[in-house]
């Protein structure tokens, strides 16, 4: 298992630590969940964009106009 060292000023630790706390969380569980968060925040965005591009030339039909085709 690997170690990683953080560096921090004094208020943010606090923050960090409060917050964690206040989560019942302990301090490596709470920047590990962050960390992959953010990350998978990140992959989700970058593949949005991508299917957004590819879809851009694509026909669009609206709500109703759908809801007609199925006869809703």
């Amino acid at each position: 298992m690997g170690t990683v060292s953080l560096r921090l000023n004094d208020k943010d630790d606090i923050l960090i630590r409060k917050y964690a706390e206040l989560h019942n969380m302990d301090l490596s569980t709470f920047i590990r969940q962050a960390v992959i968060e953010k990350i998978e925040d990140e992959y989700d965005l970058s593949l949005f964009d991508k299917v957004w591009e590819e879809e851009q030339d694509e026909e669009r039909i609206s709500h109703e106009e759908l809801k007609k085709e199925l006869g809703l």
